[in-house]
């Protein structure tokens, strides 16, 4: 007997360790985040993805009660980056900012460790924008009918900066090539923001860049823009005309920003980040930065996870 209900207590024991064990994992998923979240942007500080990333982050903070780490991880147009984020640990506390350029082109041009489509799980469409012509300000032409004329009189003269093989300036000066029937060389750099620094400083002649970094310089008076990639102006800049406009009718690239995790992150917690995510951009703080950098945050209903998801995939066939 003593034998038996020594049995029995050892029984009644691990029931006990076992419902701890439980109670213990369901608090630990209430509690979601119980320590800092790292954001990975994909390419350099300073470029616009990192900006979003930052203005988004700082109401995320607050929103989540942790802190908010952004990593900058460039190289091969995002991919690193992008990569690193494949293979973490799908707990929430490791995340992605993704653009047009990583979550789409990406595929096509590189051969990559991960899958696009299958390695994360979609949080959040955040913000979209067109791109913009941009020049040095010793560049002769003074609107985009004259830059293309000085470029198909200077074959293969000109250096236009990009982020790289397949990266979303890339093959938008690809196509602005082949729509013009112009010639000129690229530079790959690890982020805009390093491109945008040899544009200032006269080292390269043009790039088909992001607003948020481009505007501002524009409005310093450091560089020349000539055109915004879209069908209608921008309403942080009015003054600047559409490719449409300026005579290089279809001209149209948008690139758009989202925010994912690794495969196999729990629903809820997706849930969670979705929700910051959604509040963040209905900040009216947020919605003033994002407006004066030339981005568009989607409707309300486009900001789902499955939105993204059927958005990229959209995207993936289209490209």
């Amino acid at each position: 007997m003593a034998r038996k209900g020594g049995n029995v207590k050892i029984h009644q024991l691990l029931t006990v360790a076992v419902v701890l064990a439980a109670s213990t994992a369901i608090a630990t998923a209430q509690v979601y985040p119980s320590r800092p979240i790292t954001i990975v942007v994909p390419f350099a500080a300073g470029g616009p993805s990192d900006t979003i990333a930052r203005i988004m982050a700082e109401h995320i903070r607050v929103s989540l009660g942790q802190p908010i780490i952004l990593e900058n991880v460039a190289g091969a147009a995002g991919s690193i980056g992008a990569g690193r984020v494949a293979l973490a640990a799908g707990d929430g506390y490791t995340l992605a900012v993704g653009v047009w350029g990583t979550h789409v082109l990406n595929g096509a041009i590189y051969r990559l460790s991960y899958d696009l489509v299958k390695d994360f799980e979609p949080i959040a469409l955040v913000a979209s924008n067109p791109m913009v012509i941009a020049a040095k300000k010793a560049m002769p032409a003074n609107d985009l009918a004259e830059l293309i004329a000085w470029l198909k009189a200077n074959p293969d003269k000109a250096s236009a900066g990009t982020t790289g093989t397949g990266g979303a300036s890339h093959v938008a000066a690809i196509l602005f090539q082949k729509e013009t029937g112009t010639r000129f060389q690229f530079v790959p750099y690890r982020g805009l923001a390093p491109a945008m620094q040899d544009l200032v400083a006269g080292h390269i002649d043009m790039i088909i860049d992001n607003p948020a970094s481009s505007l501002p310089q524009a409005r310093a008076g450091n560089i020349k823009v000539y055109a915004v990639t879209a069908k209608a102006r921008l309403a942080a800049a009015p003054d600047i005309p559409t490719a449409d406009e300026a005579g290089l009718s279809g001209f149209n690239v948008s690139q758009w920003t989202g925010l994912w995790a690794p495969k196999g992150t729990p629903k809820d917690i997706i849930a969670k980040l979705n929700e910051a995510v959604v509040e963040s951009l209905a900040d009216k703080n947020v919605l003033t930065r994002f407006a004066d950098l030339g981005q568009f945050i989607p409707p309300r209903d486009q900001q789902t996870p499955e939105s993204l998801r059927a958005y990229q995939k959209a995207e993936i066939e289209k490209w």
